[in-house]
């Protein structure tokens, strides 16, 4: 049998699988598919009539390496027939039969095609190359597929890399000894106050794993997610862990629109146990869980609330730290709530340029106006209004925060 020579193949599988870090049955088989791409090219240089090769036309072809001879074949699975219309796919009954008396009609054949090396050509080489190397980048790409896909919304460990454009280039491992894939932390998932120089350590949110063929990273982590909040508090506060204490909801804006204000972000807990403080559990002792929290986020504000089922008893515990004196649920199907506070209350409760009131609104999923009331006035029905709207500058007479129920920013 005619055999392709290649010197030196085993050494280059194996230079291949670690450079590349995939196994080595795996670079096998992505050379294996170059060299029929290869193949393909010098079959079709051979003719002009560019439309007689079809697109599966080169399906009943395959390459065989051979290691130990430093080589490869090309095999070819033909139909037997009685006479032959395509001899690349077909080949006679009688010719069969002079090797294999037994041979019938409609049975088929393997046989070796293998073109002489110096007919391969110099073309086919360069074909060869060029789709080794997709065929690696392809199998690269479905290995960190298959080995974070099961890891999304889940939280790892990563440090910097390099720099492109406005992203950071991080190296994440999933453990179990396997080497760093790159991900990237874009502009929009980056936390302002975290300095992202080269090597520095982070945990990051795996937010998302790409699928397709494209070029760059595969991996989409987060600094900004919610979901790096309630993995931060679940790792400190053992009664999550327990589940003894539950993360009810959580609003983040982790990147503010305006420089003026910091970054914050509102968690709602809540337990079945009596004996349980669900929101000091999660502070800690002098503040010790809920500081390491703070810390890891570079001092991100963060306030901890008691969810409730009530909620007027809910709006007004997100609304912390300003003290409430009303909440009126004005229509439950559209979600609608007003809330009266002191005047000396009331920038408190909206908080700067609305944020405290906008992640309320996130938390509870209710849409909040609120309101200042006079030391002089007791009835609701004299409140004067007096605010600035959720979404806009200041300057209106109400504030008014509407957002989904969970918030993420």
């Amino acid at each position: 049998m005619a055999i392709v020579s290649l010197p030196g193949l085993g050494k280059m599988i194996e230079e291949i699988s670690e450079g590349h870090n995939l196994p080595p049955h795996l670079v096998k088989t992505a050379l294996q598919e170059a060299l029929l791409k290869g193949y393909e090219r010098y079959r079709r240089s051979q003719t002009l009539d560019r439309d007689h090769f079809s697109d599966d036309y080169f399906d009943n072809f395959e390459v065989e390496l051979n290691v130990e001879e430093e080589g490869f074949m090309v095999l070819a699975t033909k139909e037997i027939v009685e006479e032959v219309t395509n001899s690349d796919h077909q080949i006679g009954l009688q010719e069969v039969k002079e090797v294999a008396e037994e041979a019938q009609l409609g049975d088929t054949v393997v046989l070796d095609v293998t073109p002489q090396q110096k007919e391969f050509g110099r073309m086919a080489a360069i074909q060869t190359k060029q789709v080794l190397m997709q065929k690696l980048r392809d199998q690269e790409r479905k290995m960190v597929q298959e080995e974070f896909q099961e890891l999304e919304e889940t939280v790892l460990q990563a440090r910097v890399v390099r720099f492109e454009r406005q992203s950071v280039i991080m190296g994440v491992s999933s453990g179990y000894g396997r080497p760093e894939v790159e991900a990237e932390l874009p502009r929009s998932e980056q936390l302002p106050n975290d300095n992202y120089r080269a090597n520095a350590a982070f945990r990051v949110y795996l937010k998302q794993v790409r699928e397709g063929s494209g070029r760059g990273p595969q991996l989409v982590v987060s600094r900004a997610s919610a979901g790096l909040v309630a993995y931060l508090f679940e790792n400190e506060v053992p009664e999550i862990q327990d589940e003894v204490v539950r993360i009810v909801a959580i609003a983040r804006e982790a990147r503010p629109s305006s420089r003026n204000v910091g970054s914050r972000t509102k968690i709602a807990v809540d337990t079945l146990d009596r004996d349980v403080d669900p929101v000091g559990s999660c502070i800690g002792a002098r503040g010790s869980r809920i500081q390491a929290v703070v810390n890891e986020l570079r001092g991100e504000k963060i306030d901890v609330i008691r969810w409730s089922p009530d909620p007027e008893v809910y709006i007004k515990n997100s609304l912390s730290p300003a003290q409430i004196n009303r909440v009126m649920l004005m229509d439950t199907e559209e979600r609608r709530a007003e809330v009266y506070v002191p005047e000396n209350q009331l920038s408190l409760a909206i908080g700067k340029e609305g944020q405290n009131v906008r992640l309320c609104a996130n938390l509870t999923g209710w849409k909040i106006d609120i309101k200042a009331v006079k030391k002089h006035q007791e009835e609701a029905e004299e409140v004067e209004g007096e605010t600035i709207e959720a979404s806009s500058s200041q300057g209106e007479e109400t504030v008014e925060a509407q957002t989904s129920p969970l918030g993420e920013q």
